[in-house]
């Protein structure tokens, strides 16, 4: 039996936005125990080109809605990215929740074959639905969780891999 549209992104993305929310949680935790600004955790990031644990957050939302956007072929929920405490961060996460729990299962019936166009500045990519599912979002969704978890990681934080799963059941 083929796996759809709908459990290769819904549930995974929501699966991913509760763990960053997680995340966030063990970050306050920590930015209290050790005394130390929220800020310098919310700015902190990887490498001097990166973007910041807020901007993963940002763009962990983006991927999740806008895949699901471009493959229903409805405009998904723009959230501009003014985002300055964990608070507000929070937010976008149980935002773009919201707006992941009313996809339906037939809203993506189809959309494995759906033609979805992707561009960045002057480079454009062309896939097939599943392509773009399999090949392009969650790559690009696991990309910004991943960094975020790793940001907080790097900053002493105590989380691992089993926080980076997440629960089961």
């Amino acid at each position: 039996m083929p796996v759809s549209m709908f459990k290769l992104s819904v549930p995974v993305f929501i699966r991913g936005l509760n763990v960053l929310a997680a995340l966030l949680d063990k970050a306050e935790s920590h930015a209290a125990q050790k005394k130390m600004p929220l800020e310098d955790l919310f700015n902190a990031r990887l490498a001097p080109d990166m973007l910041p644990l807020s901007g993963q957050i940002q763009r962990v939302s983006d991927t999740a809605k806008n895949t699901i956007g471009r493959l229903t072929g409805v405009a998904a929920p723009s959230f501009p990215d003014e985002e300055k405490t964990f608070a507000e961060l929070r937010e976008r996460i149980a935002k773009t929740i919201t707006y992941l729990e009313t996809v339906k299962p037939s809203d993506l019936q189809g959309s494995d074959e759906r033609e979805i166009t992707v561009t960045f500045g002057k480079l454009s990519f062309t896939f097939a639905g599943d392509d773009y599912m399999l090949k392009f979002a969650l790559p690009n969704f696991f990309f910004h969780v991943t960094t975020a978890h790793d940001i907080l990681r790097n900053q002493g934080v105590a989380i691992g891999k089993i926080d980076f799963l997440g629960p089961y059941g």
